[in-house]
């Protein structure tokens, strides 16, 4: 067990180093404390399996790689372009969505009952970028990145909700959503703060 702590402390250390990546920069990727990657560096604690294989994905290897002392020469030298091809996805989605806001605003636009309101695509469009992003970064970011997607998320629905009822009402008493708004920034801020002092203690 000792001789397998070593290992792969030995490996996470040049792994990360060759990656130049902090302590603090991998934690955040991982959800963990910079505590927990510390540990592991030093061989006082073993990831567990969800940790190795979120980190063997980082990294563009195999867990066998992390584990295994005879990969030493294959696992300092990773795919660094992940990052790369996850923001080309990344892009590429975002403007796949304002592709389709633009093919949907073209055909409103040549319909006679919708032509006035056909630009409201383009209002609902940061709100579906916002959920990409949102999802993508579950996937891929850290807490930062998700809290500031989730907050995109809430900001644009009340925009687009805004929008919508100055279109189609006569309410002018909207500032009664942005405080709605404004309370579920601060329950998205107390929400992530405390995942944060949560995993400190891991």
């Amino acid at each position: 067990m000792d001789e397998l702590k070593e290992t792969i402390a030995k490996n996470l250390t040049e792994l990360r180093t060759h990656a130049h990546l902090t302590q603090l920069q991998l934690a955040e990727m991982l959800n963990y404390s910079d505590k927990a990657v510390s540990k592991w560096e030093r061989g006082e604690a073993i990831p567990d399996i969800r940790v190795l294989i979120k980190l063997a994905e980082i990294y563009n290897i195999k867990v066998d790689d992390i584990i295994s002392s005879a990969a030493t020469q294959k696992i300092v030298k990773p795919k660094l372009d992940t990052g790369k091809k996850r923001l080309l996805i990344i892009l590429l989605s975002l403007g796949l969505v304002w592709f389709v806001a633009t093919g949907i605003f073209m055909v409103f636009f040549f319909i006679p009952l919708t032509e006035s309101y056909a630009w409201l695509t383009f209002i609902c469009a940061p709100f579906a970028c916002a959920i990409i992003a949102t999802v993508f970064s579950v996937k891929w970011g850290n807490r930062i990145t998700n809290m500031i997607t989730c907050s995109l998320i809430v900001w644009t629905a009340a925009v687009i909700f805004n929008v919508f009822v100055n279109v189609f009402s006569d309410f002018d008493k909207m500032y009664f959503l942005y405080i709605v708004a404004g309370a579920f920034e601060v329950l998205i801020i107390l929400w992530f703060t405390l995942r944060k002092f949560y995993k400190r203690k891991r």
